[in-house]
């Protein structure tokens, strides 16, 4: 290979050009007459192959070329076809890159009945802790809620705790900007337990759109506890009211009464 790439004067490389017909005649034999179109270019592999291309006619390949490679063995030597394959060219239509299925899931999808296994490996995940041969610290343990095998780490709480942050029930929303105060204040808020517990809580109110949420501390809205609305009239009325439709009468001194 490396004697033929140092000695050839270019005529290899033009005879594997030249070879137009014989990559045609191979794509039309695979693909057939009608579904071959025009010669659009040709690439040279290495010192003694190169690639014919073809424009597809093929329904829904559309973009796609008819790939034909030929090879020589040196100047003397006929060129043979090695290969023929359909590939996409530029303006080729494609499918989309292939996305693993646990990547493609998102919030929402799962229904009644799916199950979605996490992986093994899972960054938001940390064992729980390891088994103790001392009875005291394993009830202390369970006490504590570490009996699971897996609990959120440390990445997964702030992954958790930025979502959360980040959502409709997190300080920067509409609802949390008109509230007339913050949920960290509210009767309703029910605080979480561990590292979240000082930015997070669930909402305890039914009135409320954040009912039964995790939501931020620094969220808010209408129905907080503390909440007060001056009732009034629509009718103004005044401090000091005199009831003018009834008139008392009194006979006058020294006049007879009416008999």
């Amino acid at each position: 290979m490396t004697l033929l790439l140092t000695l050839d004067d270019g005529a290899i490389r033009q005879k594997l050009v030249d070879a137009v017909e014989l990559a045609r005649e191979a794509a039309v034999l695979d693909a057939g007459a009608e579904h071959v179109g025009e010669h659009v270019a040709v690439e040279h592999e290495d010192a003694v192959s190169a690639t014919h291309l073809f424009d597809s006619k093929l329904a829904g390949y559309r973009g796609w070329r008819w790939s034909v490679t030929v090879a020589t063995a040196g100047v003397d030597e006929p060129v043979t076809v090695s290969e023929v394959v359909l590939r996409p060219g530029p303006d080729a239509l494609v499918a989309p890159r292939w996305v693993p299925w646990e990547h493609r899931v998102r919030p929402g999808d799962l229904g009644v009945g799916d199950i979605f296994p996490t992986d093994a490996d899972d960054l938001r995940l940390a064992p729980a802790y390891l088994d103790s041969d001392d009875p005291e610290v394993e009830e202390t343990a369970h006490e504590l809620g570490l009996g699971r095998v897996r609990v959120l780490s440390r990445y997964g709480r702030e992954e958790a705790a930025t979502r959360w942050h980040r959502s409709e029930f997190g300080p920067r929303s509409d609802m949390a900007r008109s509230a007339p105060d913050v949920c960290g204040t509210c009767g309703f808020y029910l605080q979480l337990g561990g590292s979240l517990r000082a930015a997070f809580g669930v909402c305890g109110n039914e009135i409320s759109p954040a009912d039964g949420h995790v939501v931020h501390a620094e969220y808010g809205c209408g129905a907080h506890s503390e909440v007060e609305v001056e009732v009034t009239s629509s009718v103004p009325v005044a401090e000091l009211v005199y009831d003018d439709s009834l008139l008392d009468m009194e006979p006058a001194a020294g006049e007879p009464a009416e008999s």
